[in-house]
């Protein structure tokens, strides 16, 4: 969130209509600042994980130990944001994948969702998932951009599917015809902050207050309220992150 008070933040998400929060780490030390965040701000959960572009860097002997302590606070909600990222390769793809491996174990002995990255590794993912086998709750796939018949599947390993503010870019068809043929009863909507802010908030940095408008172009695409959008996503939200917190 930069510089700017998180409280700044959190006050203009409220007037907006949004009032729960999910922050995710990439690597041990931006967890460990989740963490923090989330003790402070009550109604802000906390996800700890190593991304795929930090996957270089974390070596589960050496790190493993201090991550699985972050994962046990009460804030923490979620294992994320873990993954792949095969467009950019910033971590070896072995790296990444053992990584994700690591992550995809610690979620399920803790009885924890994952917050999944997927960029370019579709294929890798499901199958680094499919090993690990379906479970409820398993997790959400943030910034969904697969096709609706990739979505039902991760559906059916137990996973939800989040849209961010891509949903209503002008060349996301794609996109929208994914949430068009996908469930909303697994569907939730997000920010990705500092990034992917929604029309028509373009160009600016992204915030939680932007994801109203996120919820409202997916009430379009699905035909629907946003009333019925806003009900099902905040349910969604609460199955998987919200059970057994505080």
């Amino acid at each position: 969130m930069g510089e700017e008070p998180v409280s700044d933040v959190l006050v203009r998400a409220r007037a907006a209509g949004v009032d729960r929060f999910l922050v995710p780490g990439t690597s041990l030390a931006d967890s460990a600042e989740a963490c923090a965040i989330a003790t402070v701000h009550e109604e802000i959960l906390a996800a700890v994980g190593v991304h795929p572009h930090e996957a270089k860097d974390f070596d589960p002997t050496r790190d493993g130990v201090s991550l699985e302590e972050l994962a046990r606070r009460p804030e923490v909600a979620a294992i994320g944001e873990v993954g792949l990222d095969f467009r950019y390769d910033f971590s070896p793809r072995d790296r990444q994948i053992e990584t994700l491996e690591w992550m995809v174990d610690l979620a399920r002995r803790l009885s924890l969702p994952l917050v999944i990255h997927n960029r370019e590794s579709g294929a890798e993912l499901l199958a680094v998932l499919s090993r690990s086998g379906a479970r409820e709750n398993a997790g959400v796939f943030h910034s969904f951009t697969e096709t609706a018949e990739y979505g039902r599947r991760v559906i059916d390993l137990g996973f939800a599917v989040s849209f961010s503010g891509m949903i209503t870019f002008a060349n996301a068809e794609n996109i929208r015809a994914a949430a068009t043929g996908l469930p909303l009863e697994a569907t939730l909507v997000e920010t990705d902050s500092p990034y992917l802010a929604p029309v028509p908030h373009r160009g600016k940095r992204n915030e939680p207050a932007f994801v109203i408008e996120t919820a409202r172009k997916l009430s379009e695409v699905k035909r629907t309220s946003f009333e019925t959008v806003a009900e099902a996503t905040n349910a969604n939200f609460t199955r998987l992150f919200e059970r057994n917190r505080r």
